[in-house]
């Protein structure tokens, strides 16, 4: 699944000018990934742009507010993963909405392991389906090397 978010980030300059769930499908099969992982990515996508319309700016987080993270969100992401996300934000790079927005995608993927490279892809997506400016710096970081993004589909 992170592999079709990472191939829709460097296909697609701007969330919008992402075709619609259908034809999208059809493209990413037609690239070569699998079904199940498309389904998965879609559903995931649909999921991220459901949440950020269902946050008003009324009950953003004040920039002042600290994030303290639930038993069950330690456990889904690690010490480093959410020092990350502190780091993202006191530089920032992200504002107490984009925050909440990284955690609820993440706390989605139950079935995942969310390693640090794969909270910098969620990073990646909701910045870029906010349509927020992202420094090609903090391109680099999010898609650094450390992980293997070849998003190239291998065709059996």
């Amino acid at each position: 699944m992170f592999d079709i978010l990472v191939y829709l980030f460097e296909s697609y300059i701007h969330a919008d000018a992402c075709p619609e769930s259908d034809l999208l499908a059809r493209k990413l099969s037609a690239a070569g990934f699998e079904e199940g992982e498309i389904s998965e990515a879609l559903e995931w996508l649909a999921g991220l742009r459901r949440v950020a319309r269902e946050i008003h700016p009324g009950v953003a987080p004040d920039a002042r507010s600290v994030r303290i993270y639930t038993e069950y969100e330690q456990a889904h992401l690690s010490a480093e993963c959410r020092g990350f996300l502190a780091l993202m934000e006191s530089a920032g790079a992200l504002e107490g909405v984009h925050r909440e927005l990284i955690i609820e995608r993440a706390m989605a993927l139950e079935d995942f392991n969310i390693t640090l490279n794969r909270l910098k892809v969620i990073v990646l997506m909701v910045l870029w389906q906010q349509e927020q400016p992202i420094d090609t710096l903090l391109v680099d970081e999010l898609l650094n090397e450390d992980e293997d993004w070849d998003y190239t589909p291998t065709v059996h």
